[in-house]
């Protein structure tokens, strides 16, 4: 007898490799698939499903190597549907304590059943049986820091030798464990329609158990099912939202009736809480590049009620004379390799390769050079990346500086925020690393001035 559950995560692990798709797409397809079909699938299932999806997906380079130490042949000689069982029947056995091990064997082995053969179920019993949790203990005795650091946390090996470049070998393995941690659910408040202690009591009586998070307009939920589904969420009384992304248009600092530019705005959660912070005066011009996702910020700002934000498809990295000296404010959260959020986005882990570096710097560069001509002279523009890498962050402001002598840093010491004093590294830049609570981000806010003669 096969487990569906166990069965609708393979097929979201076997998708996100065949077809190279996104995990959290992969998984909502897959149940809106199983709800179709009137699958008896309870929350608590849906649960289970995700934990194996997102952790099978997190810790897939750890595992791979359990894989090789006991597979008979090479990872790339067997077959997607096989490997994915083995994948996260590992990953139940080293990292899930409430699930048996012979659960864990057993269903793996059904599944073999029904996605291989005879010889693919006997190799998957084979392998299964041997793995014990020392297999990945043992990886913490290996000299090799990068190595050590690379197989005990899951993370590429690429990444950790970037790493290590800039930070100690106890902050790389602090800033890899996190990337680990199930990411804490924030939302934030809109002002426009609620105040937080309101809010808190609405969510309370929705079964949400809520907590007070660091900055005030933003809450922490816990047991939240189907968030998406809630009278709140649909009558536009909060937006998910991680907090310390919610510091990036918060030092923006908007004011209403403020003409502001937010040049990749999408999916609109930084976009809407300009708006809020600007009583839903003046007006916002938001871009993106592909006229799916600006779709994406205009639902949002309809569920939320606000009404000053103008969407247009536009490509920010490349130049137009007509909005020379336009916008008071402008918002710069660049496309990047999003180091920051891999908890939240394990795939990135997968998909990101060191050769890209090269090619997003350059989009970071073209993106911030043309958008800072928008700005008027004593406007302010805040450059953001949801990435940890200097190459993306503080390099890319020195060389913008270098080459734009009408540009200053703004001090942004004087923010005594709670937040700020747990939370932030604050030099000239304000970085973020990833921790149990957020994301990492880097921040820096910019203010252009006139000209010398």
């Amino acid at each position: 007898m096969i487990d569906k559950v166990r069965e609708i995560a393979l097929k979201v692990l076997y998708e996100v490799d065949k077809s190279d798709a996104y995990s959290n797409i992969a998984l909502d397809e897959a149940l809106n698939k199983a709800r179709k079909e009137k699958m008896d699938i309870t929350q608590r299932d849906i649960g289970f499903i995700s934990e194996i999806v997102y952790g099978t997906i997190s810790w897939r380079l750890t595992i791979d190597e359990i894989i090789k130490k006991y597979a008979t042949i090479k990872i790339k000689k067997i077959s997607l549907w096989i490997l994915n069982i083995l994948r996260m029947s590992i990953y139940q056995i080293l990292f899930l304590d409430r699930v048996p091990k012979s659960a864990a064997v057993n269903e793996g082995v059904n599944l073999a059943k029904r996605y291989g053969h005879k010889a693919s179920s006997n190799f998957v019993n084979a392998i299964l049986r041997k793995v014990e949790k020392k297999d990945f203990e043992d990886f913490f005795t290996i000299e090799n820091e990068i190595e050590r650091i690379s197989k005990t946390n899951s993370m590429p090996s690429w990444i950790v030798e970037k790493l290590l470049q800039d930070h100690s070998v106890e902050q790389v393995e602090k800033i890899c464990q996190n990337g680990n941690v199930k990411p804490q659910l924030h939302v934030r408040v809109n002002s426009l329609k609620i105040d937080n202690q309101e809010l808190r009591q609405r969510l309370e009586k929705e079964g949400i158990q809520v907590q007070q998070a660091d900055r005030d307009d933003f809450l922490v939920l816990e047991g939240a099912k189907n968030i998406e589904g809630k009278n709140t969420f649909k009558e536009g009384l909060f937006t998910v939202q991680d907090e310390a992304a919610g510091l990036i248009p918060f030092l923006l600092n908007p004011k209403p009736n403020e003409k502001v530019l937010d040049a990749c705005s999408s999916p609109g959660g930084k976009t809407t809480y300009m708006a809020e912070k600007m009583k839903n005066q003046g007006q916002i011009i938001a871009w993106d590049l592909h006229e799916h996702r600006v779709k994406l910020v205009e639902k949002t700002a309809h569920r939320l009620g606000i009404e000053i934000i103008k969407t247009e498809v536009k490509d920010a990295s490349q130049y137009e004379e007509q909005y020379k000296e336009t916008f008071d404010k402008i918002l710069l959260d660049v496309p990047c390799l999003g180091i920051g959020v891999i908890k939240r986005k394990p795939d990135i882990k997968w998909k990101r390769k060191k050769e890209d570096l090269e090619e997003i710097t350059k989009i970071q560069q073209n993106i911030l050079q043309n958008c800072s001509q928008y700005l008027k002279v004593g406007g302010e523009l805040v450059y953001s990346t949801c990435s940890i890498l200097k190459e993306e962050n503080e390099k890319i402001i020195e060389q913008f500086l270098a080459k734009n002598k009408t540009f200053e840093i703004v001090n942004l010491d004087c923010i005594k925020e709670d937040f700020f004093e747990k939370n932030v590294e604050k030099e000239k830049f304000i970085q973020i690393y990833p921790n149990e609570k957020t994301d990492g981000f880097f921040i820096c806010k910019l203010r252009k001035i006139q000209a010398k003669c």
